[in-house]
Order: C-alpha cells, then sequence, then structure tokens
C-alpha cells in the first residue's frame, strides 16, 4: 500500500488545483508521478462522432488512442466490477509511476491529505476520516493532523517524501519499489 496519497476534501475545497500545484512539485524532486480522479458520472473520451468514440460506442471492451505524444485508453468493467473500483485494484495501470494521487477516494486504505476550505462550513474530514496525514487549509485552525497553506507545496512535498515515499517498502537508497499499492 506504498506510494498511493489521496486527497480528500468536500466538493469545491480545492482539491484539484492543490494537484495541480503538488504534481509538478514531485516532478521537479525527481518523481514519476501518476493520478487518478474519482467522477461520479461516466466519462467521456473523445469528442462524440469522432473515430475512437464511435469504437467504444460499437460495444468495443478497450479503446486506445495512440498519438505522437500521447497514449489515452478507456475500458469497459467487467459487471462484477461495475461499482467504483477499488485504488487497490487499479495498480496495474501504474506500474511505471513512483508515487499515485488519488482525487477522492476518501473511504481507501492509503494515506489522504485533506484540502479543507472553512468558509465552506463543514467540519473537517480529518475529525472523522481515517489515515489522514495533514490538512492543506485556509484558516490557522487547530487540527489533529499537520497543517500546511495552500502556498506551502514544498513543504508538504517534503512531508510526503520523507514519511511515505523514502519509507517505502523496497525503496534503497532513494529509488521507490515499483510495487505501488
Amino acid at each position: 500500500m506504498n506510494c498511493l496519497i489521496a486527497v480528500i476534501g468536500y466538493s469545491n475545497s480545492g482539491k484539484t488545483t492543490f494537484i495541480e500545484a503538488l504534481v509538478p512539485e514531485l516532478k521537479r524532486r525527481g518523481y514519476r508521478v501518476g493520478t487518478v480522479k474519482h467522477a461520479h458520472h461516466r466519462p467521456s473520451f473523445d469528442k462524440m462522432g469522432k473515430d475512437s468514440w464511435r469504437h467504444f460506442e460499437a460495444g468495443a471492451d478497450t479503446t486506445l488512442m495512440d498519438s505522437a505524444a500521447t497514449l489515452a485508453m478507456i475500458k469497459r468493467k467487467p459487471p462484477d466490477q461495475s461499482k467504483n473500483a477499488d485504488l487497490h485494484a487499479l495498480s496495474p495501470y501504474f506500474g511505471d509511476v513512483d508515487v499515485v494521487i488519488a482525487e477522492g477516494f476518501k473511504a481507501a486504505e492509503c494515506p489522504k491529505i485533506e484540502v479543507y476550505r472553512s468558509v465552506d462550513g463543514h467540519r473537517p474530514l480529518c475529525l472523522t476520516v481515517e489515515n489522514v496525514i495533514a490538512v492543506v487549509a485556509d484558516s490557522d485552525a487547530d487540527f489533529p493532523v499537520p497543517r500546511f497553506a495552500i502556498t506551502q507545496i514544498a513543504e508538504l512535498a517534503e512531508m510526503i517524501e520523507t514519511c511515505i515515499l523514502q519509507k517505502a517498502p523496497g525503496n534503497v537508497d532513494g529509488a521507490v519499489e515499483k510495487t505501488f499499492f
């Protein structure tokens, strides 16, 4: 269960913005980074009417688009897996990265970072959700875990590197093992 971190928070708390800042900081430190976004709706793939869209709509179980710079794939889930996948079941798709940052998945058994906005009036998730290791907050409120401002990306990346990435099983001399979940 190493090298997987979930970013949790209420809707519109700034999770995506936080991830957009964290990914380049981890990349700058030399890590290969993957991301997973939990979606409550069917994700779109390509544009309606385009060939890859037509392939998938025709019933293809897997559709892959290959271009000079990117590779994109959409896969149908077997009927017995029609609910959202457990994060750990997604590990085969991330064999070439050092760390996976998942947006959402607050029930996953992995370290979590909460993005919290006091103006929303919600109770912080870190008070009830397990495995929250830090909170990125817009206030000086007292939390039971370390608190970082949204501007403290480098400091939070340092904590992730020290507390998670460097302690990953099989990590020898700073090299992260290629089993991530």
